[in-house]
């Protein structure tokens, strides 16, 4: 009898480590399927995060700057977007720049409460204003000289409104209603 019972003990080990080794497997492969679909829900805001716009972030550069000083000898540099350079012949309400090294007046747009815009014109004498209460600032060597505007009317600024007659150059509009 001893025989019997060492072969159904023996039998019985046999069946409990198989089945022990059984749900183990099991529960390993369980795990790591659980584990890699986890991992790819993870990743897929990632993947849907790199392929959604970027965020847009403002510089404030102004557009077309290279363009406009290659056709116009103007350097726009910065601004907010509401003082903007204008074809003279668009319409009224325009602020009007003249300067010695320019044949015809520059003019510019502005719109909204208030603008800025940071720019170089060399050799500025008159502003005309508009509608808006404006101020430039002006460089001469490295004196900077600001002006206030008259609106709707000429304006002397830079060498015109200078004692020694000195060229002076527009680097700042500024703009409020």
């Amino acid at each position: 009898m001893k025989a019997i019972g060492t072969t159904a003990s023996r039998t019985r080990r046999l069946v409990t480590r198989t089945l022990a080794a059984s749900v183990a497997a099991g529960a390993l492969a369980w795990l790591s399927i659980a584990g890699s679909q986890g991992s790819s829900t993870a990743a897929a805001p990632e993947a849907v995060a790199d392929e959604a716009p970027g965020y847009a972030v403002e510089n404030f550069n102004y557009p077309n700057a290279d363009k406009i000083l290659a056709e116009q000898n103007i350097v726009l540099k910065r601004g907010d977007g509401h003082i903007t350079l204008a074809d003279c012949a668009s319409g009224t309400g325009l602020l009007e720049v003249w300067a010695r090294e320019k044949t015809d007046k520059i003019c510019f747009a502005v719109k909204g409460a208030s603008g800025w815009l940071t720019l170089e014109i060399p050799s500025v004498y008159a502003i005309k204003g508009n509608d808006y209460a404006t101020e430039v600032d002006m460089t001469v060597g490295t004196e900077e000289k600001s002006f206030d505007v008259e609106k709707n009317t000429w304006t002397a600024v830079g060498e015109a409104a200078d004692e020694e007659g000195r060229e002076h150059m527009l680097v700042e509009i500024r703009t409020a209603k």
